[in-house]
């Protein structure tokens, strides 16, 4: 089945404890929350993942995926390692975790800096798939998804059965630009950070985006299985303003792709 859902980010409200998070997201009629590893959930704090998921899951909400911060091919030697990162999405009950592809930009980094960075992808995918737990890489400047071009080449270098990627789009592209290039890498899709942007980084209502929005979300729609459309960096980080922005993802979802599935709301493995 085909199925999008929506969630959160939890870093859209670092401010928010945990307890008002799921709330915030529950009062909205949002399906889940990405947790983020940096405030709510710290990568290696076990009893707190166990906790986050009880106030989670007691709320209706489920988890889709752990954002961690853990880069690869530099958190190992920075004392991050990814079996604490690891650790922390087993007990969160997160059935994925998100990474950054490395430090540097495309640009900036060369054959050797990329064959670091895919090979700890490999490593780390391997180890997650032990436990069940998929990995997917960020997309995101400053890093080895920060073109399209370079997405897509990064994704085939790794080319591993448990590496996926999330997807955003680049700020100020027209919606077919940002459809092409979610099209290039939909059979790799884990889920979709979800927010609008002016080209010079200025945040607007979801809704202002629509016209962009609801082709994103009807490509991602074609793909096979379920993923959660997810919104993240609300204007002013201000909780107040929630609802209104899950109300306009919902109705664009609900365009696209059967919003009157979600009774019975769960989210499977990608």
């Amino acid at each position: 089945m085909n199925r999008i859902l929506p969630g959160l980010v939890s870093i859209t409200f670092r401010q928010l404890a945990a307890r008002e998070v799921v709330a915030a997201a529950s009062a909205a009629g949002l399906a889940g929350i990405e947790w983020g590893g940096d405030v709510h959930v710290p990568h290696g704090d076990l009893k707190l993942a166990a906790e986050v998921r009880r106030i989670t899951e007691d709320a209706g909400l489920v988890i889709p995926s752990y954002g961690s911060y853990y880069r690869a091919g530099v958190s190992e030697q920075d004392g991050l390692s990814f079996s604490s990162v690891l650790d922390s999405a087993i007990h969160l009950g997160a059935p994925l975790v998100r990474v950054w592809a490395g430090r540097r930009g495309s640009g900036d980094a060369d054959a050797e800096y990329r064959s670091a960075v895919r090979d700890d992808c490999r490593r780390i995918s391997d180890m997650a798939a032990e436990a069940g737990i998929v990995v997917a890489s960020e997309y995101h400047g400053g890093t080895l998804t920060d073109t399209d071009a370079s997405a897509v080449e990064f994704l085939a270098e790794v080319e591993h059965r448990n590496f996926k990627t999330y997807w955003q789009p680049r700020n100020g592209v027209t919606p077919g630009e940002g459809s092409e290039s979610l099209q290039r890498v939909l059979p790799m899709l884990a889920h979709i950070h979800v927010f609008q942007w002016t080209a010079g980084g200025e945040r607007l209502p979801l809704a202002q985006g629509a016209d962009h929005w609801s082709r994103y979300l009807e490509v991602a729609a074609s793909a096979a299985g379920e993923r959660f459309a997810l919104l993240e960096f609300v204007q002013d980080n201000d909780p107040a303003i929630l609802s209104a922005e899950a109300n306009s993802l919902k109705e664009l979802i609900r365009d696209c792709s059967g919003y009157e599935a979600l009774q019975g709301q769960s989210t499977s493995s990608l």
